[in-house]
C-alpha cells in the first residue's frame, strides 16, 4: 500500500524522524507497566517504538486512509486499532475502565480540546504526553505572571505536574508546518478535590481570563445575574488580574464567588 496523503482538514503533519519518534515514544517510560492509548497514529511513526514496549497499546485515528495503512504495516496491533474520534469517545470502555497513558503527536487545532478531555478523565489518566504546537506547549507550562500562563495552565496545573521536555524544529514534518513544536509530559499530582465546586472554577477561570487585561472586580461582574454588593469586590484578591493567580488562588476566588452565587 502506498504512504497515505496529509490531510490539511485533519491538521496532518506527519513526523519523519524516527530519533524523534523514538524519543517522544519513551517519553510514556514515565508512567510504566499501564497501557498506552496513542491518538493520531497516522503511518505509525511513533507506534513502531509505542508496540515493542511490554505493555498493551491501542491507538486511535479518524483517517480512513491511515488506518488501512496501519492494518496493513503492523498486522500485530490489528485487533487494537480504533478507527475513531478521540474527542468523541467514551474513554472509560477503551481498556476496561483501567488507567492508561495518552501520547500522541497530536493535531495542532484539536491538542486543547484533547487536553480538557484528559481533564475530564483525569482520574483513567494519570499520564499523558506527546507532541503539540510549541506556543500551546508554552502555555500549558507557563507560571503566573508569564504572558503565556492563561485557562490552559490552570485547568491542566490544578490536577497535573507539566513539563516541557523539548522543542521540534518544522524540518522534520511532512509537510512542515509554519510553527515550531513541542514535547510535554504531564504527570497527575496528589490532588484530589480542588476545595472548592469544580464545575464553577472552571467557569470562573474561563471568566476571567477572557478579559485577561481587566482586574477582578471588573471581569466578575458578568457571573452575576443581580449585581453583587460592593463588600464582594472589596476583597483584596479583586484588584488583581487572572494572569497574577495561581491555582489555591482560584479555588479561594471560586469560594468567593460560590458564597455570592449561592447565598
Amino acid at each position: 500500500m502506498k504512504q497515505v496523503r496529509p490531510k490539511k482538514k485533519l491538521g496532518q503533519h506527519f513526523l519523519v524522524d524516527l530519533n524523534i519518534a523514538k524519543m517522544i515514544a519513551d517519553t510514556v517510560d514515565a508512567c510504566p507497566e499501564i497501557p498506552v492509548l496513542e491518538v493520531g497514529p497516522g503511518m505509525g511513526v511513533m507506534t513502531q517504538f509505542l508496540v515493542e514496549k511490554p505493555r498493551e497499546l491501542k491507538v486511535v485515528e479518524i483517517d480512513r486512509e491511515s488506518v488501512a495503512y496501519l492494518n496493513e504495516h503492523f498486522p500485530r496491533l490489528r485487533e487494537n486499532i480504533i478507527g475513531g474520534d478521540f474527542l468523541r469517545m467514551a474513554l472509560d470502555n477503551v481498556f476496561g475502565g483501567r488507567p492508561f497513558v495518552l501520547t500522541g503527536n497530536y493535531p495542532y487545532d484539536i491538542s486543547s480540546q484533547i487536553f480538557f478531555k484528559m481533564i475530564e478523565n483525569k482520574e483513567l489518566i494519570p499520564c499523558c504526553t506527546g507532541m503539540i504546537q510549541r506556543e500551546v506547549a508554552q502555555r500549558i507550562v507557563a507560571e503566573p505572571g508569564n504572558k503565556s500562563y492563561g485557562i490552559l495552565s490552570v485547568l491542566i496545573q490544578a490536577w497535573y505536574d507539566v513539563e516541557y521536555l523539548f522543542t521540534v524544529d518544522e524540518t522534520v514534518f511532512n509537510p512542515p508546518p509554519k510553527v515550531k513544536s513541542a514535547v510535554i509530559r504531564m504527570m497527575r499530582n496528589n490532588v484530589t478535590e480542588l476545595g472548592c465546586d469544580e464545575k464553577l472554577f472552571k467557569r470562573v477561570v474561563k471568566t476571567v481570563f477572557n478579559q485577561r487585561r481587566k482586574m477582578l472586580r471588573v471581569s466578575l461582574k458578568q457571573m452575576f445575574t443581580t449585581p453583587a454588593p460592593d463588600s464582594f469586590y472589596q476583597h483584596e484578591i479583586m484588584t488583581n488580574r487572572p494572569e497574577q493567580l495561581c491555582v489555591a488562588d482560584f479555588v479561594a476566588l471560586t469560594n468567593l464567588v460560590s458564597k455570592q452565587l449561592y447565598r
